[in-house]
């Protein structure tokens, strides 16, 4: 029996549309990847300081895959590991967060908290995820055992950057670290801990979700580099065009990977030359409620910092 064309394209579309959603939830979110960039920002003279990013891992009981892969990641022997945020995805997922960070948090770190390290996801319907009604938090949350993941961490010794400065000598010279908590469900407090960029040191901000007012305040103070998460890079991205959404008020163009921002860059302020460096992770999870990806692997990102004018 041969079947008419309009038949033979609506069975097509049907088993393209099967194959893909098969790839999206089957297969990429297991296709971790490793970042790697060059980011000049270090005063002249400097050493190089190898950073490693670990941002959204939403962790939860049984993910041995994803658990094994950052794990893994100590070999690379970072110099700094930092932690932007929603490491987990279910109430018992701390342990198996912990145990998957247990190598990395023997080596210097820093990070801050997300929403998802506050409050458990909820069920949504996947397909919100591409209106702003996904962005909005609900009223009525379940509360995860935050302090339970902060000391795990901070007793190892990593440094707690919610809404805090702390800073650390590395390859021989002083980087000033300032964090803020997450700015998604307004913890944020970055006026608390504001200060201008000591001329002696780099400045680095650190940030669950990249919104611009946690940027311009930032880079006025004279950050080179600010570090955050929580966009997932879109998360179900359309090949050659890149992020549908972002999930805060940044631009689709930045959704992830290094880009340069300045106060009122969300606007038509010109860049000046001397624009700080802005890195935005695509993260290692997803909500245990919509764990699809698509066209947009999950990643860590390790950013070699490099004296300004040695960008390579």
């Amino acid at each position: 029996m041969t079947l008419p064309p309009s038949t033979r394209l609506v069975a097509g579309a049907a088993a393209a549309g099967a194959a893909a959603l098969a790839w999206g939830a089957l297969v990429e979110p297991r296709l971790f990847t490793l970042r790697r960039y060059a980011l000049p920002v270090l005063r002249p003279g400097s050493l190089p300081v190898r950073v490693l990013q670990l941002s959204d891992i939403h962790m939860v009981p049984g993910q041995r895959t994803k658990a094994d892969w950052i794990r893994g990641l100590a070999a690379l022997e970072p110099d700094l590991v930092v932690n932007t945020g929603d490491n987990l995805s279910h109430l018992q997922a701390v342990p198996h967060a912990l145990e998957a960070l247990k190598p990395l948090l023997e080596r210097p770190g820093v990070f801050v908290m997300g929403s998802n390290d506050y409050y458990a996801p909820t069920p949504k319907n996947p397909g919100r995820y591409l209106t702003k009604d996904y962005a909005k938090v609900v009223a009525e949350r379940v509360a995860l055992p935050t302090e339970e993941l902060r000391s795990g961490m901070t007793d190892a010794g990593w440094v707690d950057l919610d809404n805090a400065r702390t800073s650390l000598h590395l390859g021989g010279q002083r980087i000033d670290l300032v964090g803020v908590d997450d700015p998604h469900i307004e913890r944020d407090d970055y006026a608390s801990v504001s200060a201008p960029a000591a001329a002696d040191a780099t400045t680095v901000g650190v940030a669950h979700a990249p919104y611009q007012r946690v940027l311009d305040a930032m880079t006025a103070d004279g950050a080179r580099l600010v570090i955050a998460g929580h966009t997932h890079g879109g998360q179900l991205c359309v090949p050659g065009y890149g992020a549908l959404v972002t999930n805060c008020d940044l631009d689709r163009g930045r959704a992830k990977g290094v880009s340069r921002w300045w106060p009122g860059a969300g606007t038509s302020a010109p860049r000046p030359s001397d624009a700080a460096w802005l890195h935005v992770s695509a993260g290692l999870g997803a909500s245990r409620y919509a764990p699809v990806r698509f066209s947009c692997r999950p990643e860590a990102t390790l950013m070699t910092l490099v004296p300004e004018g040695l960008d390579r």
